[in-house]
């Protein structure tokens, strides 16, 4: 049997203890591609209190952008950010026997803001007890030299680690889903950081509109020579109050079953260089907001013995 390559086994050989990622989500950010300035109403599958179990509730209703020349929530940025890492950095010390932690910058465009803002919220994070290093999600588009070159900086003491939004590498794929940005923005993204010597995160789904199986693994396969360090795979699921969720609803869209999904899984993973880390092989969510497909509405550790058992006829551990 093959061991994976898994993110877990990566930071357990570089640090020689458990390692977690502590998920968190400020008020005051949002997206470029929800404020209108690259396009309008998000992509079309995002609801993004879906994907961040602690994003904050944004009462003050302030956005921030990269034009911002002031921050008039920083404060109450940084008593956000305080609460969910004591939180929850204490919850997986008790749960799952975590001892070292990474800060996970999850809900929306963690880039999109201006510099001073998010030199502060980093370096606040930074400063906790067994705080190791920042891992930040964002988006191609959304990304300044001046924090590629802080990030960078960051880099030479702590374990950084910048995750994109690839989703696809086709063009007219991005634009159905209203990406608000085409394929070659990502992969200069990706390659510019890691010029600057960063770890890569990129993020891939499965079953987006229009796409079959082998525009899956194109996109699998681009994203491993764009050079990205550790892989998300993730099958698209059809939430309410989305636009996905009215192409849905009106018969335009069929999300993956899951059985094409577990197989361009394998296929992709296949296909993978070894030395590309894998963080996620599966997604969903467990409330009465998913529409479909149902078998993403399954507790985690079923739908994970189903992939698993896949995996095994292979003769893969994951």
């Amino acid at each position: 049997m093959k061991q994976l390559y898994t993110y877990g086994l990566y930071l357990k050989k570089k640090f020689h203890a458990k390692v977690s990622k502590i998920p968190v989500g400020l008020s005051g950010f949002t997206c470029p591609n929800i404020d209108g300035t690259v396009a309008k109403g998000g992509c079309t599958f995002c609801l993004n209190e879906s994907f961040s179990p602690n994003l904050a509730v944004n009462s003050t209703k302030t956005f921030l952008n990269l034009q911002s020349t002031a921050n008039p929530i920083l404060d109450k940025q940084l008593e956000e950010l305080d609460v969910q890492i004591v939180t929850t950095r204490e919850r997986m010390r008790q749960q799952w026997g975590s001892q070292k932690f990474l800060v996970y910058f999850q809900a929306f465009t963690n880039t999109y803001a201006p510099f001073e803002t998010i030199k502060t919220l980093y370096e606040r994070a930074l400063a906790y007890e067994d705080v190791i290093g920042l891992s930040i999600g964002t988006r191609s588009d959304s990304v300044t030299d001046e924090v590629l070159e802080y990030l960078a900086e960051l880099s030479k003491t702590k374990e950084i680690w910048i995750e994109f939004g690839i989703q696809s590498i086709y063009d007219e794929t991005l634009m159905r889903i209203n990406r608000g940005h085409d394929a070659l923005n990502v992969e200069q993204a990706i390659k510019k950081a890691k010029a600057k010597g960063l770890n890569v995160c990129g993020h891939l789904i499965f079953g987006l509109p229009g796409e079959d199986q082998e525009m899956m693994l194109g996109s699998a396969k681009a994203a491993y020579e764009w050079g990205i360090d550790s892989i998300k795979y993730h099958p698209l699921y059809v939430v309410k109050h989305t636009l996905l969720a009215n192409e849905y609803l009106q018969g335009e869209f069929e999300p993956i079953s899951k059985e094409l999904f577990v197989d361009t899984l394998i296929k992709a993973i296949a296909l993978k260089p070894d030395h590309i880390s894998i963080q996620r092989v599966t997604a969903g969510i467990d409330d009465d907001t998913l529409l479909a497909p149902a078998w993403c509405g399954l507790p985690r550790n079923q739908m994970l013995a189903a992939i698993n058992e896949a995996f095994k006829e292979k003769g893969w551990i994951y």
